[in-house]
């Protein structure tokens, strides 16, 4: 029995519109796995680096949290997997591309979570965690010869974002080319919209009925009602259009933008005090200039086409938080054993 054309033939069951792992490219051709498609090598990938490891310690909104249930990097996005996987598996779409993407998505973000990137991105203009992510997998893993993803779970990562446009047609040119890549691009909003929410509220910032009212009547009242109405409305919608492209209807898409502007105006600006911004600021242009004065004490020579600056970036954006703090006290207090 020849596994793995029984699996490409289990692809062709799928939606005509489903991206299908034996039509796929990598960057180098490589031989193919006897038990395993194309898309599910890429997800495998992604979950041995060491970059996806790293972010169980890296900080999704709340930074160095009191408690032990707080949200990381990680859970963020396997909560996103979870998500994005229910949607593609109900429009008859290819989980294994759409959970590769969604594990890969945000490899490349910062320690100190969003207020780390606006400091890298100080350090090096144009620093960006979507590229940054699909620069580990392309450059940075497996010391430097990169993870030689397919072209799809590339397309998914590098376009994940909705600083990039938005979640649906209107700017086409930033879309993921794949339904998966755009299944995944709405499940990161809807993740992080909610598990934020629910932090904030373990975190004391906010309570229950801090939440609006359109949102408590539109969405529901609890955290998986909030996400099972999104999520029910995005598969009908997209079923509604044939899956010409992943969906989302007005006034649901309304309701989750002034969610998230309920979130900055609340959680996030509140929570990134002057002070906490001032003090990650100072720890990571501290950890940049000391590297960068001794490179080859810390970064590694590849990419060798790259200056050191560049691989000083890649270096702290690689960092967990812990690292990057112990890292800062050894250069400020030599003498400091972390």
């Amino acid at each position: 029995m020849d596994i793995l054309k029984e699996l490409e033939k289990n692809e062709e069951r799928l939606h005509p519109r489903a991206a299908k792992s034996a039509n796929s490219k990598r960057r180098r051709e490589e031989k193919k796995s006897p038990v395993r498609t194309e898309f599910q090598r890429d997800r495998d990938r992604i979950l041995h680096c060491k970059s996806f490891r790293r972010l169980k310690h890296k900080t999704q909104v709340f930074i160095s949290p009191g408690g032990d249930h707080f949200r990381t990097r990680l859970t963020h996005t396997l909560e996103v997997s979870q998500i994005a996987r229910t949607i593609a598996k109900a429009l008859n779409l290819n989980e294994d591309l759409t959970e590769a993407i969604a594990m890969g998505h945000d490899l490349g973000h910062t320690p100190f979570g969003h207020t780390g990137e606006k400091v890298l991105n100080k350090l090096y203009k144009g620093f960006k965690h979507y590229e940054q992510s699909l620069r580990v997998v392309d450059k940075l893993e497996y010391d430097g010869k990169g993870l030689n993803l397919t072209y799809e779970v590339r397309n998914g990562i590098a376009k994940h974002s909705k600083g990039q446009g938005d979640i649906i047609p209107g700017d086409k040119k930033h879309l993921p080319k794949t339904l998966e890549g755009q299944i995944v691009r709405i499940s990161d909003i809807i993740a992080y919209v909610n598990h934020d929410i629910d932090d904030a509220i373990r975190a004391g910032l906010i309570t229950g009925e801090d939440i609006p009212e359109t949102t408590q009547k539109l969405f529901g009242k609890t955290f998986a009602k909030r996400i099972d109405t999104i999520v029910l409305d995005v598969i009908h919608q997209s079923l509604k259009n044939d899956l010409k492209y992943i969906a989302i209807s007005d006034n649901i898409y309304e309701e989750l933008s002034n969610l998230r502007d309920f979130l900055f105006e609340r959680v996030y600006f509140v929570k990134e005090s002057e002070e906490e911004i001032e003090r990650i600021g100072q720890i990571l242009t501290t950890i940049y200039h000391h590297v960068k004065k001794e490179p080859k004490k810390f970064i590694y020579p590849f990419p060798e086409e790259d200056s050191v600056k560049r691989r000083t970036i890649d270096f702290i954006a690689g960092m967990t938080d812990r690292y990057a703090l112990n890292l800062f006290k050894r250069i400020t207090f030599p003498d400091y054993i972390g």
